[in-house]
């Protein structure tokens, strides 16, 4: 079977990987548009805080395709896709053959049509990072535009280098689709004692050599920011005209069903320009759980192998800042039980939006330890304790909730590495069978290589497991 895989990111490299774990004869081809080795996406503002070199953030070895008998077409675009000989185009004028073909062509960044726009630098590719880097070493002020996950990033990395920078957003506070008011506020306020001065309620409505134009709220005319670098993170779109131009159905993404076909049942579609029951993910899990379930149907590992779609839990991964954020966290009193604990001088803010008796949404800002029980509910759905105060301090023992975080109470069930499904039974059953670390950990089961989010509760876990033991980490 001949196996083309369109995109070469997170979600492409991915299914490579899957489709060769479980089937050494697939003929695989994956094009790639950027030159780079596929690199994690979401550890790329580690790359431009400079606590991360581009080689670190890479998902595959070099080595690894003519190892596993896979052409890769690094920096090769492909530009059509004839179905009707069922062929793709490439860039470069050549023609190669499917009989399966997976489209993983991910998004790209939102740049909005202003004055001067050409002057700003995307936050997107790793060749952002590298611009954006080389500008910082001499930058005398930066502005950010965008205050959604990548923004936040973006602007703390800038920070974190010692840059002066302002972060602009367009909504009334940070991380508006994400998070309430008052945790935006005090998210601002942690960001704002980290070096990041913030603006909301603002747009760009042209930039300069040397300073940005403001608009919106209550400005008045012809207020501007002093800036050498300007960042945008406005948002990302799915990249859908490859599909578009083949007469594949296409909403916002590449409509697909639940085994992640388009309308031509040859042709399947994961990752960021995937859109499945009317929805569209930004996130790195869903990208591979769709891979995983393309991998098992195509090699027929599992024919009976479906989608049904991803509960998402946020983490944000700018230094110094804690932030998980689940399911509906925008639910009123009357529409749900709200329970909140909020400390604004510590920065800490926690929040439970529970229904039906079940958990459908969380908040947690400032000291996390409550994310994994929190997490293992909202993924589960089962049923609450009474006692609600358990569930924002499990450290503390309260209502009878299980300390998810203490290695010691965590069922094996339990999902400890949300991008990468794995639960502590599979850490523990890896540990027996000789990773004594987390880098074993994780070369063996992708714990931690996602959002890295997992790292200290994996590492809790190793650590208990050769205590336990009385072995050596």
């Amino acid at each position: 079977m001949r196996l083309v895989v369109v995109g070469n990111g997170m979600a492409g490299s991915r299914l490579v990987n899957e489709v060769r774990a479980r089937d050494k004869d697939v003929r695989i081809t994956v094009f790639g548009a950027e030159a780079w080795q596929p690199y994690n996406r979401v550890l790329l503002s580690n790359v431009v805080a400079g606590t991360s070199s581009p080689d670190q953030v890479r998902l595959l070895d070099p080595r690894w395709y003519a190892e596993h008998d896979v052409t890769a077409r690094l920096g090769v675009a492909v530009t059509a896709i004839d179905r009707d000989c069922q062929t793709v185009v490439a860039a470069d004028g050549t023609r190669e053959p499917y009989d399966v073909l997976v489209l993983a062509t991910g998004s790209e960044a939102f740049v909005p049509p202003i004055p001067g726009v050409e002057r700003a630098t995307a936050f997107r590719t790793l060749d952002d990072c590298e611009r954006i880097r080389e500008a910082a070493a001499s930058a005398r002020g930066a502005v950010v535009v965008g205050g959604g996950l990548l923004g936040i990033e973006a602007a703390r990395g800038l920070a974190g280098r010692g840059v002066p920078v302002t972060l602009l957003h367009l909504a009334g506070h940070l991380m508006e689709r994400q998070l309430d008011e008052e945790a935006g506020l005090i998210l601002r306020e942690t960001l704002g004692a980290l070096g990041v001065a913030i603006r909301t309620g603002v747009t760009v409505s042209a930039i300069h050599e040397r300073h940005v134009e403001l608009a919106g709220g209550e400005l008045s005319g012809g207020e501007s920011i002093d800036a050498d670098l300007v960042v945008l993170a406005c948002g990302v779109r799915p990249v859908v005209g490859l599909a578009r131009d083949a007469g594949l159905e296409v909403g916002r993404g590449v409509v697909v069903d639940d085994e992640l076909r388009t309308d031509d049942p040859s042709i399947f579609a994961i990752g960021e320009c995937a859109q499945h029951a009317g929805r569209v993910y930004g996130l790195v899990a869903p990208g591979w759980e769709q891979a995983s379930v393309v991998a098992d149907l195509v090699t027929g590992a599992d024919k009976g192998a479906r989608y049904r779609g991803s509960r998402l839990v946020t983490r944000l991964k700018a230094k110094s800042v804690e932030l998980a954020a689940m399911g509906e966290t925008q639910l009123t009193e009357d529409e749900a039980e709200i329970v909140r604990f909020s400390h604004r001088h510590k920065g800490t803010y926690r929040k439970l939006v529970i229904r039906d008796g079940r958990l459908v949404g969380a908040i947690l800002l400032g000291e996390t330890s409550a994310v994994g029980t929190l997490t293992q509910l909202f993924d589960r759905g089962g049923p609450l304790p009474g006692d609600r105060t358990g569930l924002l301090f499990p450290d503390l023992g309260l209502g009878g909730a299980a300390v998810a975080d203490s290695p010691t109470r965590m069922p094996d069930s339990a999902r400890v590495c949300q991008c990468n499904n794995v639960t502590k039974g599979q850490i523990r059953a890896c540990w027996e069978s000789g990773a004594r670390d987390v880098e074993a950990v994780a070369a063996a089961t992708r714990a931690t290589t996602g959002c890295g989010g997992c790292r200290d509760a994996v590492e809790g876990i190793v650590g208990w497991l050769c205590e336990q033991e009385g072995v050596s980490a």
